[in-house]
């Protein structure tokens, strides 16, 4: 009995253990307007738990909204600089737009030349961009929610 007892609580721990291993948020942390107005790339923060980095998913859209996204590219492990997680993406006309890092574990362009309400969209990812002004930790904390 008591070896039934102790496997029916090793169970349910380690159910409990991986359920809460699979807990994933993904919030926006960043909403940037490209120069004309017309489109919004946003960036979304995965957090898998503590043993698990930071994913990050950037997306196209047109201004102000979120359904009909265009997801553009995928990066694990991103970080700005030395002590601070994510990415920042900018506009360089309406038509281009950087996804800048430091580093990533992955980095992944899943679409170079998406199109938005009519408008062709060229991406890039941009490695090795330091942002030194970046507060450490993941971009979520940082907006304080």
């Amino acid at each position: 009995m008591k070896v039934r007892g102790r496997l029916s609580f090793g169970l349910i721990l380690a159910s409990i253990l991986a359920f809460a291993g699979c807990l994933v948020t993904h919030d926006e942390v960043a909403r940037v307007t490209s120069p004309d107005g017309r489109i919004d790339a946003v960036t979304v923060e995965g957090n898998g738990g503590a043993t698990t980095s930071f994913s990050y998913d950037v997306y196209v859209v047109q201004r102000g909204w979120f359904h009909r996204r265009v997801h553009v590219a995928h990066l694990y492990g991103a970080i700005r600089s030395e002590m601070a997680y994510g990415v920042n993406v900018r506009w360089h006309d309406p038509s281009s737009l950087a996804v800048e890092y430091l580093d990533a574990k992955d980095a992944d362009l899943l679409q170079a030349h998406p199109e938005v309400s009519g408008q062709l969209i060229s991406v890039q990812l941009q490695p090795g961009v330091s942002d030194p002004s970046a507060p450490s930790g993941g971009m979520l904390y940082n907006l304080g929610k």
